[in-house]
């Protein structure tokens, strides 16, 4: 089952420095069809304006993990971490028992983020943050592995719960292939471009709820950056 949420379709908000389209229910956008998939419970996609960000806010028990899609953001944490990451790249925040941090926009362009919570499987735990830039080298060859929680994904950035976060770099008419478990869901945003997924379309920034699909054939319509969750 493959279910095409159009773009146009999101929640919206627009803060001035921040640009806010919502996959699911988010802050003042409710919508209960819409409130999780699976662990899934947050897919925003954010415009955030060069020089304007997130001040310091709080967050517990919630894995976050932030795609760069256009420019770059500055971590800042109540841990002591600071780091940058920029496009195509991925943070990972643990907010555990609770951490306060910031995400700011330094860079002189905007920058375009996918903000994706997935809830874990325990709560409680202590915080951490982590980021890694990904050799650019690795996408054209598939789906790459940028974060899990899943046994057997070691050598990636470590999230505490069963979920996958996997991206693919695809040029027109190349394809790529996805295996899900039995029972496994998920959910796929192209970055950019515009492909098809078993013979569905979905242009740039839709999204796609997958569930009973053992397997995912993603087809290049033209140039595409695909990022897809794996979720129980």
């Amino acid at each position: 089952m493959l279910q095409l949420r159009p773009f146009e379709s999101l929640g919206h908000a627009n803060h001035g420095w921040l640009d806010a389209h919502h996959h699911f229910s988010f802050a003042e956008y409710h919508d209960p069809a819409r409130m999780h998939w699976g662990n899934l419970r947050v897919w925003n996609d954010d415009l955030i304006a060069a020089g304007a960000g997130f001040p310091p806010h709080p967050h517990r028990d919630m894995e976050i993990i932030t795609y760069v899609r256009e420019g770059a953001i500055t971590h800042q944490d109540s841990l002591g971490n600071k780091g940058r990451t920029e496009a195509g790249d991925v943070q990972v925040m643990s907010a555990g028992s609770g951490i306060v941090h910031s995400e700011y926009n330094l860079e002189k362009v905007d920058t375009r983020i996918f903000q994706i919570w997935i809830i874990p499987e325990k709560v409680g735990d202590a915080p951490s943050w982590g980021t890694r830039p990904f050799p650019k080298g690795e996408r054209g060859e598939g789906f790459v592995t940028l974060a899990s929680g899943r046994a057997g994904d070691e050598d990636h950035l470590r999230i505490r719960t069963d979920a996958r976060l996997v991206a693919a770099t695809l040029k027109a008419g190349e394809s790529a292939e996805y295996a899900f478990d039995a029972g496994r869901r998920g959910y796929l945003v192209p970055a950019k471009g515009r492909v098809e997924i078993n013979g569905l379309q979905a242009k740039a920034r839709d999204g796609v709820a997958i569930a009973e699909e053992s397997m995912l054939r993603v087809t290049a319509l033209e140039d595409s950056e695909i990022v897809l969750v794996d979720v129980a």
